[in-house]
């Protein structure tokens, strides 16, 4: 299925103006597309400018350089009102409402598609109650915004944006003070509104694993590489990931999607498993005790284990081998080629 390119920009730059006389550029030259029906993840370190250009693009600051359209008409022909209909942005600013109830809250959203007195008709209403059942805070709708917490202040400001129907939603960080459970549920979420709404969202995580499973494109930002952008798959394939936050000793692992420390060690172990459930925590073991973990029959292999089942480890050596990750904490049958198998 195509997609449609909502927002592009050309040779954009983004920074900040200070006391409307010194600019302080944090990138330049950007070039980039954003697309309906897709959820797109920005990643970076901190301080590489995700938010400074998340800003940008819903005209909360100005570009320094360049032009970014939407729907092919640039940004500044757009009145005030125009753009709360279409973007909606979620900051990861803390938000000063505490005065205010949940409910009431969420239905400031709403007020871009209200007349002149702002009132809410019932369709309103109904959509403030749904975008609060959608993210999971509809229980707190009578509660004060300062008796939540940072969690469920997150949510709330979520759901504000969702009342709001915007077709464009950005967001900083939007999982940045949720527990596992509520950032794969958000997640989830964001991901279900780009595909079934034909949305288009953009948000900026370090949640690098949830990123690699649903986005369907990827930014990538660095103050040194700039914006890379691409399908995941690609990205990953491509090195990027590893090329944009390789660090020291930390490095990208493709087959896991997550990155891993150096493995300080020099014994290679040959692993062999039942399944790769197994195949991949024996060799999780092994490198977090400084093995180097390698395939079965590698001839530089000093040590070869067969894992039949997490009760049952066999280890195969020239002599007797002492020990190997010895707080795997289950029983280790070891060989001797010379001998038949014994119980250590």
């Amino acid at each position: 299925m195509s997609c449609e390119a909502v927002i592009e920009a050309r040779n954009l730059s983004i920074g900040y103006r200070r006391n409307g006389r010194t600019v302080k550029c944090v990138h330049k030259d950007l070039s980039f597309s954003l697309y309906s029906g897709q959820l797109t993840c920005l990643l970076g370190p901190n301080g590489a400018g995700k938010s400074t250009l998340l800003r940008t693009l819903s005209a909360s600051q100005k570009a320094l350089a360049g032009e970014w359209r939407l729907n092919g008409k640039p940004a500044n022909r757009y009145s005030e009102r125009e753009l709360s209909r279409w973007i909606g942005l979620v900051l990861t600013d803390r938000t000063f409402a505490g005065g205010l109830r949940v409910s009431e809250l969420v239905s400031l959203g709403r007020y871009p598609h209200t007349g002149f007195l702002g009132r809410l008709s019932v369709q309103d209403k109904e959509q403030v109650q749904r975008a609060m059942e959608q993210v999971g805070i509809a229980d707190k709708a009578h509660s004060y915004v300062a008796q939540l917490s940072d969690g469920e202040r997150q949510k709330v400001m979520i759901a504000k944006a969702l009342a709001q129907e915007c077709p464009v939603v950005l967001l900083d960080e939007p999982t940045a003070f949720l527990d596992v459970v509520s950032r794969i549920e958000m997640m989830n979420l964001l991901h279900d509104l780009a595909v079934k709404q034909q949305k288009t969202i953009l948000l900026s995580t370090h949640d690098l694993e949830q990123a690699l499973q649903l986005a369907d494109r990827l930014w990538l930002l660095s103050r040194t590489e700039g914006l890379v952008c691409g399908n995941t798959e690609d990205m990953v394939l491509s090195n990027a990931i590893d090329r944009f936050f390789k660090k020291g000793d930390i490095s990208f692992d493709t087959l896991t999607g997550s990155f891993r420390p150096a493995v300080l060690g020099s014994i290679k172990v040959a692993v062999e498993a039942k399944n790769a459930e197994l195949l991949f925590w024996m060799k999780n073991a092994l490198t977090r005790n400084d093995f180097l973990a390698c395939e079965w029959g590698d001839p530089e292999a000093e040590y070869s284990l067969r894992v039949s089942s997490a009760q049952k480890i066999e280890i195969y050596h020239w002599t007797i081998l002492q020990t190997v990750a010895p707080d795997v904490g289950h029983t280790l049958y070891v060989l001797n080629k010379e001998t038949k198998p014994c119980l250590k």
